[in-house]
């Protein structure tokens, strides 16, 4: 029973991150009548159902008595101030991220962003260095390096980009390469930040996701108050939703109870294998349904048969 939640896990957590990565994608560059959904509403919506779902796992853990879900509750959040308030530095910062990767997913094409939000490792692995005194082996350093140096290669300029200047023209690169690099910044240290939080109390992983939503939420309508309140009182707080928004939403809501999943029934290896495998298949999908990603090389060749057939 316990392989199979495991797999089962792994599979969700394949089909979570590829879904919300294209669909994101998809979302932010499709062309409609009207105004575009506010991502700073959508990260707010996000955080609510996420709250929703954890209250019902909660419910589900404490056979489904409304009295002891309500005690539960008041004892692990009400009651625990200074407990609750800790989440606070982790929620603001995930709020952030949240917002970044929409900024991001606007300006990149789907497996340059896959590959070099990967990044998130590298800066997780130096945060738990500093602040969990863990320490790192050879091999896992040599990982560290070659994932870099991947990323370098992935952000590095080539003649194809001429190609894509029509493309690029709806947003900038820069901006999107940007958002990425804070997100994985923000990424590595909230994570970190929340293990340590973990490990030093033993309340449930749902009770704590309830607290960071909590905070997420509040961060979030402020985000949309400061950022995008004239729209919001022009439009409407939902202006342009539709059924792919909320796809957008739910597979965001959904992403945080499956990380929790992943690490109860399998483990971070097998974990680290699922995102690889995600990065492949948003790269193959982006290719060619999506078709805004065009491998270098495979660029190149096309270019040459292109000059060979002109001279013929």
């Amino acid at each position: 029973m316990s392989a199979n939640l495991k797999y089962l896990s792994l599979g969700i957590l394949v089909f979570q991150t590829t879904s919300l990565v294209l669909t994101m994608r998809y979302s932010r560059t499709l062309k409609e009548e009207g105004p575009r959904y506010l991502s700073s509403t959508a990260v707010v919506v996000a955080e609510l159902l996420k709250i929703m779902a954890c209250i019902l796992l909660v419910y589900k853990d404490s056979k489904c008595s409304l009295r002891a879900l309500n005690r539960i509750l008041h004892d692990e959040i009400l009651n625990k101030p200074m407990e609750t308030l800790k989440l606070a530095i982790p929620s603001g910062i995930y709020t952030l991220q949240n917002n970044l990767l929409y900024v991001a997913l606007s300006n990149l094409d789907a497996a340059t962003y896959q590959v070099t939000y990967q990044l998130k490792i590298l800066t997780t692995a130096l945060f738990s260095v500093s602040m969990l005194s863990k320490k790192l082996g050879v091999y896992q350093w040599l990982s560290l390096v070659i994932l870099m140096t991947g990323v370098a290669f992935v952000q590095w300029p080539s003649d194809s980009q001429e190609l894509d200047s029509k493309q690029l023209s709806a947003g900038s690169q820069f901006v999107g390469l940007m958002a990425v690099l804070t997100a994985c910044f923000s990424s590595g240290f909230a994570g970190v930040y929340f293990e340590k939080i973990l490990k030093e109390t033993k309340q449930s992983v749902w009770i704590r996701n309830i607290q960071l939503g909590f905070f997420g939420s509040i961060f979030g309508l402020m985000g949309v108050y400061i950022y995008d309140g004239e729209l919001v009182s022009k439009n409407g707080f939902f202006q342009g939703y539709n059924r792919l928004t909320w796809i957008v939403v739910i597979l965001q809501a959904l992403g945080g109870l499956v990380i929790a999943a992943v690490i109860k029934y399998a483990d971070n290896i097998l974990k680290g294998f699922a995102t690889s495998l995600s990065i492949i298949l948003s790269t193959l999908i982006s290719y060619f349904w999506l078709q805004d990603f065009v491998p270098t090389r495979w660029w190149q060749e096309e270019e040459w048969l292109g000059r060979e057939l002109q001279k013929e």
